[in-house]
């Protein structure tokens, strides 16, 4: 079964179906600089309109991307704090367009 909203996927194969901000969290808390990278949030479908990626940085500090492309959104950022980080990308996820929300809004 996908996931109802979006899904996380880690460079080391973690998944988590609609990750809440604490899982989140953790996901990004489990990033490194030798084999767990990136974490990968989009929805759960074949051709995702948006997505969001954190990738750890070898300097310290993590880049965030946001895109959406029915926004036509495009925003890169780097950020030291996993909570905000967490927190941000919460707030962001939930104004997106998901379509099993629209497919239950019509019922």
């Amino acid at each position: 079964m996908p996931a109802e909203y979006y899904r996380a996927d880690s460079e080391n194969g973690d998944h988590i179906e609609d990750p809440s901000e604490d899982a989140l969290y953790m996901l990004f808390d489990d990033l490194n600089d030798s084999d767990n990278t990136f974490v990968v949030i989009r929805p759960d479908e074949a051709d995702p309109v948006w997505s969001a990626s954190v990738t750890y940085l070898d300097e310290g500090g993590y880049e965030v991307v946001r895109r959406d492309s029915t926004r036509r959104e495009h925003e890169v950022v780097t950020e030291t704090s996993i909570g905000r980080i967490a927190l941000d990308l919460t707030i962001w996820m939930a104004a997106r367009d998901h379509p099993e929300r629209a497919a239950r809004a019509e019922r």
